[in-house]
């Protein structure tokens, strides 16, 4: 540590960062099994054990928000998540610098967009009055599509809003992977005949395996956050019965309603669920030969 100094210097911004919003809250997890009262703090509040889990489960929107939860996380798994890998692929088979180095551009910016641009442009997009698409919609089929408030939209839209502001930006692990793939492989390929989807196929995807692996185990891990930003952005009263998930749940019942204790039990038992995720994944990864995560 004395010979690189510095280098533990520049660890120490991130470190804290975890440190104080990650592992120092932790203690308030205790209030998931009390009666929580913040004029009498959480030492002093009355211990109920598992109630507010009880009450969870047996609340008929327990199966609603998990429901609606696990839909946008499994159209995550099967189309966000390959985007980029795709997209990944797709440059690596650009020759002309010039242009690959336009097109990363172009899809990296929009990760540095906010959830409330994103969804602006979107009701800029859609809107129902004056939204370009919108407005394309209806001319081609003659009938007015309220994107914003039809709740069938609803998981469709965040789907493509996810899409394309983190399609570039999750490129850039699948890029790096995919430079150091080895170039006497691709030549023995030619050699033997393959074409172009023969060498991505037989050369390029086995070699980011145990990348793409290490990503969807830790995809697989946050499976229950869907993005309290972008959801709550999207929701509106129309959509709610679909657009309800746990992020937004627990920002309802804990700082509109005030339920502390009920609320840390829902993103308490959101957070068991999603160990119990990685640890499986990460077994399943092991039994078919790869590293996995640790």
């Amino acid at each position: 540590m004395k010979n690189n100094k510095w280098l533990y210097i520049l660890v120490v911004p991130g470190l804290t960062y975890f440190l104080v919003f990650r592992y120092a809250p932790m203690y308030g997890v205790i209030i998931a099994f009390k009666d929580y009262v913040p004029f009498l703090g959480i030492a002093d509040s009355k211990w109920v054990g598992l109630d507010n889990f009880r009450d969870f489960f047996i609340n008929p929107d327990f199966f609603r928000i998990m429901g609606n939860t696990l839909m946008l996380a499994f159209l995550d798994i099967i189309v966000v998540f390959p985007a980029p890998i795709v997209l990944a692929l797709l440059l690596n088979e650009v020759r002309h610098a010039i242009y690959k180095r336009v097109v990363q551009t172009m899809v990296y910016v929009p990760h540095f967009l906010s959830w409330t641009i994103v969804a602006s442009l979107t009701f800029i997009l859609f809107s129902v009055n004056n939204g370009v698409i919108t407005n394309i919609v209806q001319a081609l089929t003659g009938r007015e599509v309220d994107f914003l408030t039809d709740p069938s939209w609803f998981r469709p839209l965040i789907i493509l809003q996810s899409l394309w502001k983190g399609i570039g930006w999750g490129t850039i692990i699948f890029l790096a992977a995919l430079s150091g793939v080895d170039q006497e492989q691709y030549e023995a390929a030619i050699m033997d005949g393959a074409g172009r989807f023969r060498r991505v196929w037989h050369v390029t995807l086995p070699a980011i395996r145990s990348t793409v692996i290490i990503m969807l185990i830790m995809r697989v891990g946050s499976i229950l956050s869907t993005g309290f930003d972008q959801i709550y952005l999207m929701t509106n009263a129309l959509n709610r019965p679909v657009a309800d998930v746990f992020d937004t749940y627990v920002y309802m019942m804990g700082i509109t309603n005030g339920a502390y204790s009920y609320s840390t039990a829902v993103g308490l038992f959101k957070s068991v669920i999603g160990i119990i995720l990685v640890l499986s994944t990460n077994k399943l990864a092991k039994v078919f030969g790869e590293s996995g995560l640790y």
